[in-house]
């Protein structure tokens, strides 16, 4: 069965350095599910907390489903994330040293369970973020020159 992918976290890329990635189960309620299927959620500001030797997504916005009886769900609840203890002890012994943090990157569904992404990262200061920026420009500017040199010379 094919994942399908609900939704990406875009800014993590250019907020955070990402070091290492690892898959999590998600504790869902019905409506969630159902709003997840629809491909709606938001990653603003979330990231993951290690508590009590669990981990819990925080921030991770799931608007109400529509049809939802009784009210729904919290678009903001703090969410229980499933995985081993002994991974759960090597990310609390990472999490531990300063600066790093743990950042959902993406949303989807593998073989009909909900899962998420995670990212062990840490900040990137400002001047990372602009050389990053510079980067990205640079590489645009040299496919443009290529694409207009293509035209000229007739490739």
């Amino acid at each position: 069965m094919e994942d399908k992918i609900v939704g990406r976290n875009r800014k993590a890329q250019y907020r955070y350095q990402l070091l290492s990635r690892l898959e999590a189960g998600i504790v869902l309620q019905g409506s969630e599910v159902k709003s997840l299927r629809q491909g709606r959620v938001g990653f603003e500001d979330a990231y993951a907390v290690i508590r009590d030797g669990e981990v819990f997504l925080r921030s991770l916005h799931i608007p109400p489903y529509d049809k939802a009886r009784y009210g729904g769900h919290n678009p903001v609840a703090e969410r229980k994330l499933l995985l081993k203890r002994s991974e759960i002890r090597k990310l609390s012994s990472k999490v531990t040293e300063k600066g790093m943090t743990l950042i959902p990157t993406m949303v989807y569904f593998k073989g009909g369970w909900a899962k998420v992404e995670l990212a062990l990262a840490s900040g990137k200061r400002k001047y990372d973020k602009r050389r990053a920026i510079m980067e990205r420009e640079q590489k645009r500017e040299l496919a443009r020159f290529r694409k207009q040199r293509r035209r000229w010379t007739g490739r």
